[in-house]
C-alpha cells in the first residue's frame, strides 16, 4: 500500500551517531531521495560514503543539533536508542500541530518506531516507508492504527481533504471511535474511495460502530457520541448547538463531487 507523507523527502533528516548506524542511515537516505544525513564530525568519511552529496556533519553534542533539526525538518529518522532520543528531544517539544514526525530505527534495521507526531506529523507513514524499504517491522502504538480503525485526524488527507475542528473536538471524536462508541460518518461530498487508502491502508471493513449517512439531517444526534461530516455546505445554524464539542467537519476540494 502506498504511503502518504505530509511533507516532501527534502524535509526529512536522518540522524545517526555511530559507525554502524551510519551505514544503515545510508540505506534510509537511498529510500527517501532528497533526505539528508546528519552525523558527528568524527564519522565524516563514513557519512559521505553512505550518503554521497547528502551528508552534513556537526561538531559538539548531538543534543545541541535538535533545535535546528526541529526548525528545518518536518520528519526525522533517528538511528539512536529510543530512551536516548526521548531525553534529547524532550526539552524541545511543543505540540502535535508543530512538532516534526520522529521515527526511531534500531541499528540492526529490525524495527521502525514512530515516537512523536504519528498522525498529523506523518511519523506513522514514515515508519511504513522505512519498514517496506528496510524489511523492518513498523511498531505502531496509536490506537486507531493498532486496531485498524478510523483515524479522525487523517480522514481524507491523501485525497486533499482538510478538516475543521478544535483540538478538543478531535480528541473527543477520536476517543469515541477507538472506544467503540456510536459515531456517525456523513458523506455529502468528496470521493467515496477513502477507506482503502485511509491512514496508509485499511484492508478490513469500516468498523461497526461507525454508521454511514448521506445527509447530516438523517442522523439521530441523541444516539451518537460524535459526528464526522464530509461536506461542502456550511453547518446549518439550528444544528450547531446540538453538535457543539463533538463535530469534525471535512472539506474535500471543490472539484470532488
Amino acid at each position: 500500500m502506498t504511503q502518504h507523507l505530509p511533507f516532501p523527502n527534502e524535509r526529512i533528516a536522518v540522524v545517526s551517531i555511530t559507525r554502524h548506524g551510519i551505514a544503515l542511515a545510508g540505506k534510509v537516505v537511498a529510500a527517501l531521495p532528497g533526505a539528508r544525513l546528519f552525523a558527528p564530525e568524527k564519522f565524516r568519511a563514513e557519512a559521505e560514503a553512505a550518503a554521497p552529496g547528502q551528508a552534513a556533519c556537526y561538531s559538539g553534542k548531538t543534543g545541541d543539533q535538535i533545535p535546528a533539526l526541529f526548525a528545518n525538518f518536518d520528519g526525522i529518522v533517528a538511528i539512536v536508542s529510543l530512551g536516548a532520543l526521548v531525553r534529547l528531544i524532550a526539552p524541545h517539544l511543543k505540540d502535535k500541530e508543530q512538532d516534526p514526525g520522529v521515527v526511531v530505527v534500531d541499528e540492526a534495521g529490525r524495527f521502525a518506531i514512530p515516537m512523536l507526531s504519528g498522525h498529523l506529523g506523518g511519523a506513522n507513514a514514515l515508519a511504513g516507508i522505512l519498514a517496506a524499504s528496510l524489511g523492518a517491522i513498523p511498531v505502531l502504538t496509536t490506537a486507531s492504527d493498532s486496531r485498524q480503525t478510523l483515524a479522525v485526524d487523517l480522514l481524507g488527507r491523501e485525497l486533499g481533504w482538510t478538516f475543521e475542528a478544535s483540538h478538543d473536538e478531535v480528541v473527543k471524536a477520536s476517543a469515541a471511535v477507538v472506544n467503540d462508541e456510536p459515531v456517525a460518518l456523513v458523506q455529502e461530498a468528496g470521493s467515496p474511495d477513502w477507506w482503502p487508502r485511509h491512514a496508509n491502508g485499511r484492508s478490513g471493513p469500516v468498523p461497526a460502530n461507525i454508521k454511514q449517512f448521506s445527509r447530516l439531517e438523517e442522523v439521530d444526534l441523541d444516539a451518537v457520541a460524535a459526528v464526522l461530516w464530509i461536506s461542502h455546505r456550511p453547518l446549518p445554524p439550528e444544528l450547531a448547538p446540538r453538535l457543539a464539542g463533538r463535530l469534525v467537519i471535512y472539506r474535500p476540494p471543490e472539484h470532488q463531487a
